[in-house]
């Protein structure tokens, strides 16, 4: 890449000024940026010139009319040759004019220092490879709704994405038995549980229910034992003998001789 020259300075003549110091100027009328050329809004004429030479800064001689080509008079600005002193900070002047220029950008045109591109989303894996719960009922639709987009399998053939889906149909109707038998163990524990956790508090409300002072006096209460029971928690003494005793012989000698006539023989050894 060629080296960016300085302007270089043909002449000593100035206009007579005092030297313009740029921290009186606004920052945005001059440019001092390092590798680039050097301007500067003339303070007469208002129109961006070149700042020449490189350690004696000189404004270019330039003309006061921009219709020189019509045939007007040349007519020299009295901002040539102008001295130019820079006394400001340049790097802190660069740092804010960038940041001046960053906000004054619309935000649609703002763009970040490192670009970040989006990656392509890989394609969805197809139906018969996705490893997921499968039910009946979703190997059912699965199975129905590639046999009726896929001109092989809606022909009585199976594709191979159709014999995976129709295998796994045929699995999971083979095992809805089991699993369906597992599925109602599963509620009656569910069941048995919410029994275990209810139990507490429905013995509580049969308890204030049923319960209270007349339950307590009745537990509490003290009855005298009946006549000829053995003992408190047993009724009276049952009779021994049968009420009639002739009936109860002949009872008794019929299922003697059924019995005999059931039993075989035995001979004496």
């Amino acid at each position: 890449m060629p080296r960016i020259r300085p302007g270089r300075v043909r002449t000593k003549n100035t206009n007579r000024r005092e030297a313009l110091r740029l921290s009186s100027m606004a920052p945005e009328d001059y440019n001092v940026r390092p590798g680039e050329v050097k301007s500067i809004a003339c303070p007469d004429c208002r129109t961006w010139r070149r700042i020449m030479g490189d350690t004696v800064l000189k404004i270019r001689e330039h003309c006061i009319s921009d219709k020189l080509a019509d045939g007007e008079k040349h007519t020299l600005c009295p901002g040539s040759d102008q001295l130019v002193e820079i006394d400001i900070d340049v790097r802190r002047w660069q740092a804010r004019q960038n940041r001046l220029l960053r906000d004054a950008m619309p935000q649609d045109n703002r763009r970040a220092a490192q670009q970040f591109y989006k990656p392509i989303p890989a394609p969805a894996a197809p139906v018969s490879r996705i490893n997921a719960e499968i039910t009946l009922e979703t190997a059912r639709q699965s199975y129905l709704a590639h046999r009726k987009g896929c001109t092989l399998c809606a022909k009585g053939q199976h594709c191979t994405d159709g014999g995976i889906l129709a295998r796994r149909y045929v699995l999971v109707l083979n095992q809805e038995p089991a699993r369906r038998e597992a599925r109602e163990e599963q509620e009656r524990q569910e069941r048995r549980t919410v029994r275990k956790q209810m139990a507490p508090a429905v013995r509580k409300a049969q308890w204030a229910k049923h319960g209270g002072a007349a339950v307590e006096t009745a537990n509490n209460r003290c009855a005298e034992r009946i006549a000829g029971s053995l003992s408190e928690f047993r009724g009276p003494q049952l009779p021994l003998a049968p009420q009639n005793p002739a009936v109860h012989d002949r009872r008794q000698a019929e299922l003697g001789k059924q019995y005999a006539r059931k039993a075989p023989a035995r001979s004496a050894a």
